[in-house]
């Protein structure tokens, strides 16, 4: 016979919905559960299935060979009316199955045990259950064993459920992030556009840089691996491609750099400096306001990475020994660069020649940033300019 409508069929199929676990495939973890019901109850088939408003459908089974169902030939949905734990000895002799097209032929069930599944709610969602193809009883055991799985059934649908949620909290929240900055970096456009000061243009400009690799930090972390890493040379790639864009023409930046994941506190450091590196050679080294700049990033010694900006910066007329370069690019740009490089572990050597400015950056990219050598901490940026 059929089984009657639950008494609260539609919350209890709107629980049912916000698992969204209908027809998805299967899953390692779930088909272990029904394994693992067979073997401890002894029985050669074993179902984990739902109860939709029209079917019975399977998310895992042993020994049955088939998915769905029609609900007027479902044990289950009789399963969902009970409080507990549902077992019938003999289907054969219970008014509600004896008259069961699976009972009195092919595949000719004899014994049924199931379980509710219930949401966070109380809903009855579905069942684990057990079946056999002769009569018998299960023992205290089997019994507690198989109420025990169905537990942990809900416990990895709830936590699906919590998963989702976080996922689409973190959408919402990048979404909001990524507008903000946007609206920030806009005004600063603004104010740099309108300001008359060489000095605030400058300085803006500077600002607007920095939000922009802000931004496409964020847009790297939204992206991430479940550790939240990112990828060095693809985030520092991005980084160069956004500079391009703010810089005048007549000045190409590139970069090449080898990749390995790193942290985002790491990754915005170094997408810090290469900022004020740029910034530096495009505001002090072209006075006729065309050249190159060209960074790399190189793996050594692991937890090590280089990281040099080399550009061909004319200098001053007169003899190398004469210029001093610390007037030339000082500032606070290069304060900026320091701090981040210290942070980092590392340290910071440039050198300016009338081939242009070279800096090169060892640092520890790879490692926590409170690495140490021999138990002390690693050298701030040191500027060895003359």
């Amino acid at each position: 016979m059929k089984a009657t409508l639950h008494p609260e069929e539609p919350p209890r199929l709107a629980a049912l919905r916000r698992y969204d676990i209908l027809d998805t495939p299967n899953e390692r973890s779930f088909d272990e559960i029904v394994e693992l019901a067979a073997d401890l109850c002894g029985t050669p088939a074993a179902q984990i299935n739902f109860i939709d408003s029209d079917r019975q459908w399977s998310k895992a089974e042993i020994g049955v060979g088939v998915r769905e169902l029609p609900l007027e030939v479902s044990i289950c949905a009789h399963t969902i009316l009970q409080d507990g734990l549902l077992e019938i000895p003999d289907l054969l002799e219970d008014a509600r199955t004896q008259d069961n097209p699976l009972c009195v032929s092919a595949p000719n069930a004899r014994f049924y045990a199931g379980v509710p599944l219930r949401s966070a709610n109380g809903m009855p969602i579905g069942t684990l259950c057990v079946i056999d193809l002769k009569p018998r009883k299960l023992s205290d055991t089997q019994r507690h064993a198989l109420c025990v799985l169905a537990s942990q059934i809900v416990a990895q649908l709830d936590l699906r459920v919590t998963v989702a949620s976080a996922a689409m909290l973190r959408r919402e929240i990048d979404h909001r992030v990524k507008n903000s900055l946007q609206t920030v970096s806009s005004f600063v456009y603004l104010e740099r556009s309108s300001s008359k000061s060489e000095a605030a243009r400058s300085a803006l400009n500077s600002v607007a840089q920095q939000l922009n690799t802000v931004a496409l930090l964020h847009e790297h972390l939204s992206h991430a691996s479940g550790d939240g890493h990112v990828d060095l040379a693809d985030y520092l790639g991005r980084v160069v491609e956004l500079l391009q864009l703010a810089t005048p023409h007549a000045i190409t930046i590139s970069g090449t750099f080898e990749t390995g994941p790193i942290t985002a506190s790491t990754a915005g450091l170094l997408g810090l400096i290469i900022n004020e590196l740029v910034g530096n050679s495009v505001k002090h080294a072209f006075p006729l306001g065309a050249g190159n700049i060209v960074l790399t990033g190189r793996k050594n010694a692991y937890p090590g990475y280089t990281l040099t900006c080399q550009d061909d910066g004319q200098i001053a007329v007169g003899a190398a020994e004469e210029i001093n370069p610390v007037a030339k690019r000082e500032g606070l740009g290069l304060a900026i660069i320091a701090a981040s490089v210290r942070d980092l572990g590392g340290t910071c050597v440039s050198t300016i020649d009338e081939d242009g400015c070279k800096t090169v950056i060892d640092c520890s990219v790879f490692a926590k940033l409170e690495d140490t050598i021999g138990g002390t901490p690693r050298e701030g940026c040191k500027q060895a300019l003359s």
